[in-house]
Protein backbone atom coordinates (compact mmCIF):
# COMPACT_ATOMS: atom_id res chain seq x y z
CA UNK A 1 0.00 0.00 0.00
CA UNK A 2 3.09 1.96 1.17
CA UNK A 3 4.41 1.93 -2.51
CA UNK A 4 1.92 1.10 -4.59
CA UNK A 5 -0.54 4.15 -3.35
CA UNK A 6 2.22 6.42 -2.65
CA UNK A 7 0.86 6.82 0.61
CA UNK A 8 2.51 8.65 3.62
CA UNK A 9 3.08 6.29 6.57
CA UNK A 10 0.07 7.36 8.63
CA UNK A 11 -2.36 7.90 5.53
CA UNK A 12 -2.01 3.99 5.14
CA UNK A 13 -2.45 3.51 8.92
CA UNK A 14 -5.23 5.53 9.59
CA UNK A 15 -7.16 3.86 6.78
CA UNK A 16 -10.76 2.64 7.40
CA UNK A 17 -12.58 0.01 5.30
CA UNK A 18 -14.94 2.95 3.74
CA UNK A 19 -11.70 4.14 2.08
CA UNK A 20 -11.89 1.08 -0.16
CA UNK A 21 -13.66 0.60 -3.63
CA UNK A 22 -12.30 -2.73 -5.08
CA UNK A 23 -14.90 -2.60 -7.34
CA UNK A 24 -13.75 1.03 -8.87
CA UNK A 25 -10.50 0.14 -8.04
CA UNK A 26 -10.12 3.47 -6.56
CA UNK A 27 -8.96 4.02 -2.57
CA UNK A 28 -9.82 7.21 -0.78
CA UNK A 29 -7.61 9.00 1.12
CA UNK A 30 -9.62 10.93 3.97
CA UNK A 31 -7.98 13.73 5.55
CA UNK A 32 -4.22 13.70 4.14
CA UNK A 33 -1.55 16.42 4.59
CA UNK A 34 -3.36 19.69 4.57
CA UNK A 35 -6.45 18.37 5.59
CA UNK A 36 -7.73 17.29 1.96
CA UNK A 37 -8.55 14.33 0.36
CA UNK A 38 -7.51 12.29 -2.83
CA UNK A 39 -8.04 9.17 -4.64
CA UNK A 40 -5.25 6.99 -5.96
CA UNK A 41 -6.09 3.80 -7.77
CA UNK A 42 -5.62 0.53 -6.05
CA UNK A 43 -2.66 -2.20 -7.53
CA UNK A 44 -4.73 -4.49 -9.38
CA UNK A 45 -1.95 -7.12 -8.49
CA UNK A 46 -2.94 -6.69 -4.36
CA UNK A 47 -6.86 -7.29 -4.76
CA UNK A 48 -6.38 -10.70 -3.08
CA UNK A 49 -4.42 -9.81 -0.26
CA UNK A 50 -6.71 -6.96 0.58
CA UNK A 51 -9.92 -8.65 -0.25
CA UNK A 52 -8.18 -11.51 2.14
CA UNK A 53 -8.04 -8.72 5.10
CA UNK A 54 -11.22 -7.66 4.59
CA UNK A 55 -12.43 -11.14 5.43
CA UNK A 56 -9.61 -11.19 8.91
CA UNK A 57 -11.51 -7.44 9.67
CA UNK A 58 -14.94 -8.88 9.52
CA UNK A 59 -14.19 -11.86 11.62
CA UNK A 60 -12.18 -9.51 13.75
CA UNK A 61 -15.19 -7.01 14.35
CA UNK A 62 -17.26 -9.74 14.97
CA UNK A 63 -15.19 -11.00 17.93
CA UNK A 64 -14.54 -7.62 19.09
CA UNK A 65 -18.59 -7.02 18.98
CA UNK A 66 -18.91 -10.15 21.18
CA UNK A 67 -16.60 -8.86 23.66
CA UNK A 68 -18.80 -6.06 23.78
CA UNK A 69 -16.17 -3.54 23.26
CA UNK A 70 -16.65 0.40 22.60
CA UNK A 71 -15.55 0.42 19.20
CA UNK A 72 -13.02 2.31 16.67
CA UNK A 73 -11.09 5.74 18.18
CA UNK A 74 -12.85 8.19 16.07
CA UNK A 75 -11.89 11.62 15.43
CA UNK A 76 -13.21 15.46 14.52
CA UNK A 77 -16.34 14.78 16.64
CA UNK A 78 -17.83 11.91 14.26
CA UNK A 79 -18.99 9.97 17.50
CA UNK A 80 -21.00 12.57 18.87
CA UNK A 81 -22.43 13.30 15.65
CA UNK A 82 -23.05 9.33 14.59
CA UNK A 83 -23.45 7.29 17.61
CA UNK A 84 -22.87 4.44 16.41
CA UNK A 85 -20.28 4.46 13.78
CA UNK A 86 -17.46 3.48 16.34
CA UNK A 87 -19.60 0.36 16.19
CA UNK A 88 -20.31 -0.11 12.51
CA UNK A 89 -18.13 -2.12 10.36
CA UNK A 90 -16.97 0.19 7.35
CA UNK A 91 -15.72 2.66 10.26
CA UNK A 92 -13.16 0.07 11.44
CA UNK A 93 -9.50 0.49 10.92
CA UNK A 94 -7.91 -1.40 7.92
CA UNK A 95 -4.76 -2.05 9.47
CA UNK A 96 -5.81 -2.33 13.20
CA UNK A 97 -4.06 -2.61 16.77
CA UNK A 98 -3.21 -6.14 17.70
CA UNK A 99 -4.88 -4.95 21.30
CA UNK A 100 -8.08 -3.47 22.70
CA UNK A 101 -6.68 -0.64 24.10
CA UNK A 102 -8.46 -0.20 27.70
CA UNK A 103 -9.97 3.72 28.35
CA UNK A 104 -9.37 4.03 32.27
CA UNK A 105 -11.36 7.29 32.14
CA UNK A 106 -14.94 5.22 30.31
CA UNK A 107 -13.82 1.92 31.14
CA UNK A 108 -14.38 1.32 27.85
CA UNK A 109 -12.46 -1.15 25.29
CA UNK A 110 -11.64 0.39 21.69
CA UNK A 111 -9.37 -0.82 19.42
CA UNK A 112 -6.93 1.25 17.55
CA UNK A 113 -4.93 1.41 14.39
CA UNK A 114 -1.41 -0.68 13.81
CA UNK A 115 1.20 1.47 15.61
CA UNK A 116 3.55 2.70 13.48
CA UNK A 117 6.70 1.50 14.89
CA UNK A 118 5.30 -2.27 13.98
CA UNK A 119 5.52 -1.24 10.30
CA UNK A 120 9.23 0.90 10.78
CA UNK A 121 10.87 -2.41 12.41
CA UNK A 122 9.35 -4.67 9.64
CA UNK A 123 10.61 -2.16 6.99
CA UNK A 124 13.70 -2.45 8.67
CA UNK A 125 14.70 -5.95 8.79
CA UNK A 126 13.07 -6.76 5.44
CA UNK A 127 15.70 -4.30 4.12
CA UNK A 128 18.47 -6.08 6.04
CA UNK A 129 17.55 -9.64 4.78
CA UNK A 130 17.29 -7.97 1.45
CA UNK A 131 21.14 -7.24 2.13
CA UNK A 132 19.95 -3.72 0.78
CA UNK A 133 23.28 -1.65 1.93
CA UNK A 134 20.85 1.60 1.88
CA UNK A 135 18.71 3.22 4.61
CA UNK A 136 15.31 2.72 3.54
CA UNK A 137 11.84 3.46 5.32
CA UNK A 138 8.23 3.64 4.85
CA UNK A 139 8.52 7.12 2.67
CA UNK A 140 11.46 5.99 0.30
CA UNK A 141 8.48 3.57 -1.06
CA UNK A 142 6.60 6.50 -1.28
CA UNK A 143 9.60 8.65 -3.23
CA UNK A 144 9.91 5.31 -5.32
CA UNK A 145 5.99 5.06 -6.35
CA UNK A 146 6.78 9.16 -7.67
CA UNK A 147 9.64 8.14 -9.51
CA UNK A 148 8.57 5.11 -11.00
CA UNK A 149 5.67 7.03 -12.10
CA UNK A 150 7.98 9.57 -13.94
CA UNK A 151 10.29 6.67 -15.64
CA UNK A 152 6.43 5.24 -16.90
CA UNK A 153 5.92 8.68 -18.41
CA UNK A 154 3.48 10.07 -16.35
CA UNK A 155 3.06 14.16 -16.60
CA UNK A 156 4.47 15.80 -13.21
CA UNK A 157 1.13 17.16 -12.41
CA UNK A 158 -0.67 13.43 -11.95
CA UNK A 159 2.13 13.00 -9.93
CA UNK A 160 1.30 15.73 -7.62
CA UNK A 161 -2.28 15.02 -7.59
CA UNK A 162 -1.80 11.12 -6.66
CA UNK A 163 0.47 12.20 -3.75
CA UNK A 164 -1.65 14.78 -2.50
CA UNK A 165 0.73 17.96 -3.21
CA UNK A 166 -0.50 21.68 -3.14
CA UNK A 167 2.72 22.90 -4.83
CA UNK A 168 4.55 20.93 -7.93
CA UNK A 169 7.95 22.09 -6.29
CA UNK A 170 7.03 19.76 -3.50
CA UNK A 171 6.66 16.88 -6.15
CA UNK A 172 9.73 17.76 -8.24
CA UNK A 173 11.83 17.08 -4.79
CA UNK A 174 9.98 13.10 -4.47
CA UNK A 175 11.62 12.88 -8.09
CA UNK A 176 15.15 14.13 -8.78
CA UNK A 177 16.49 10.68 -8.51
CA UNK A 178 14.88 10.11 -12.19
CA UNK A 179 17.96 10.42 -14.60
CA UNK A 180 16.80 13.06 -17.10
CA UNK A 181 17.69 11.87 -20.52
CA UNK A 182 19.71 14.84 -22.57
CA UNK A 183 19.66 15.25 -26.20
CA UNK A 184 23.20 13.33 -26.38
CA UNK A 185 22.03 10.62 -24.61
CA UNK A 186 18.93 10.18 -26.30
CA UNK A 187 18.14 6.68 -28.36
CA UNK A 188 16.45 6.88 -32.05
CA UNK A 189 13.06 4.80 -31.65
CA UNK A 190 15.17 2.78 -34.83
CA UNK A 191 17.41 1.26 -31.60
CA UNK A 192 14.90 0.06 -29.09
CA UNK A 193 13.82 -2.54 -31.66
CA UNK A 194 17.37 -3.33 -32.58
CA UNK A 195 18.99 -6.56 -30.81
Amino acid sequence: MLYGCGLRLFECLGLRIHCFNLDAGILTVHDGKGQRDRTVPIPQVILPELRAQIGFLKDLHRRDTERNYAGVFLVNALERKYKNAAKEFVWQWFFPAKQLTHVEKTNELRRYHLHETHVQKAIRAAVEKAGIPKRASAHTFRHSFASHLLQANYDIRTIQELLGHSDVRTTMIYTHTVRSVTIKEAKSPLDFTAK
